[in-house]
């Protein structure tokens, strides 16, 4: 008799790609991006669904009938489809990822499941420079990934649950002791270094990947914001924002950049920046959110990487 299995993804291009390869079992999608904007511990809620759907709305104009169609639906999904003999999660090495693969965690243990979890992750191919996301992997290698999939003990997933509540708190700098902390998950001590990030630089008012926008053009000949999130899309690091999230990052850099008729340069102001010799915090405040604090309620010092609280 075969196992019943259910696999939750982390979005629509690898679902079809499993579905392609005819992997056996039930799928889950999780279509959410809890790395921007306020978040609730308890997933599912109805204060994390009126959260999530206010943020989503206002943002980046997803109407709320479509939140309850393309998420709340999945999660409904846990309880008409019963136990299971293994879950197994397909999540990337990124922090988009990986915020997401916690708040799936927690999610499972707030349910009470007790089947055996898996997590399949992408990122270092042997004989691959770059990290690879699991849509860029071919049938062959995605199919290694899944039978060398790593089984989460109980420690890793109370560390998992543990870091999403930190996450959702107000007090970022209690993720930094995590980072020291030895897991099955490999590229979580990445991703919260990057988290950590962030915040506004104290110097400068702008967070290493704002701060790594302006580099871009100062160093590659740019001509146009498409080209320009294509440059960001390729080198954010740790990150894994898609290219909606990584142009609204762009359109607020607007004063720190112009068009001189053939591609961007930087204005004064851009130029301060990278220089670090100008604060800008005080124009780019506003009330974003990470996770349960303001992005402007703390400033990210690249000297000693701790959170200092205003």
């Amino acid at each position: 008799m075969s196992k019943k299995i259910l696999h939750i993804t982390n979005g629509d291009s690898l679902t079809e790609r499993l579905n392609e390869i005819h992997l056996d079992g039930d799928i889950i999608v999780w279509r959410e991006m809890l790395c921007e904007g306020p978040t609730v511990q308890e997933v599912g809620s109805n204060e994390f669904i009126t959260v999530r759907e206010k943020f989503l709305k206002e943002n980046y104009d997803i109407p709320e009938g479509d939140y309850e169609e393309k998420f709340i639906s999945e999660l409904e999904k846990f309880s008409r489809l019963g136990d299971f003999d293994e879950i197994i999660l397909w999540f990337e090495f990124d922090l988009f990822c990986h915020i997401n693969m916690l708040s799936a965690i927690s999610y499972l243990i707030q349910n009470k499941r007790k089947e055996p979890i898996y997590l399949v992750c992408s990122g270092r191919v042997k004989g691959e420079k770059e990290l690879k996301g699991l849509s860029e992997l071919s049938d062959k290698q995605l199919m290694a990934h899944y039978e060398s999939k790593i089984h989460l003990t109980e420690d890793d997933l109370e560390m998992a649950a543990f870091i999403w509540e930190l996450y959702c708190g107000h007090n970022p700098n209690q993720l930094k002791p995590e980072i020291r902390k030895s897991s099955n998950f490999k590229y979580l001590s990445s991703c919260i270094r990057a988290h950590l990030e962030r915040y506004p630089n104290a110097m400068t008012g702008l967070n290493t990947l704002e701060t790594n926008v302006l580099k871009l053009i100062h160093e590659h000949l740019i001509t146009s914001e498409i080209q320009l999130c294509g440059y960001v899309l390729n080198y954010q690091g740790y990150y894994g924002y898609g290219d909606v999230q990584i142009m609204h990052i762009i359109k607020k850099l607007k004063p720190f950049y112009e068009h001189n008729g053939e591609k961007f340069i930087l204005t004064r102001e851009g130029e301060l920046v990278l220089a670090g010799a100008k604060n800008f915090y005080q124009q780019l405040k506003n009330d974003s959110c990470l996770g349960g604090t303001n992005k402007y309620d703390f400033l990210y010092d690249p000297e000693t990487h701790q959170l200092l609280k205003l």
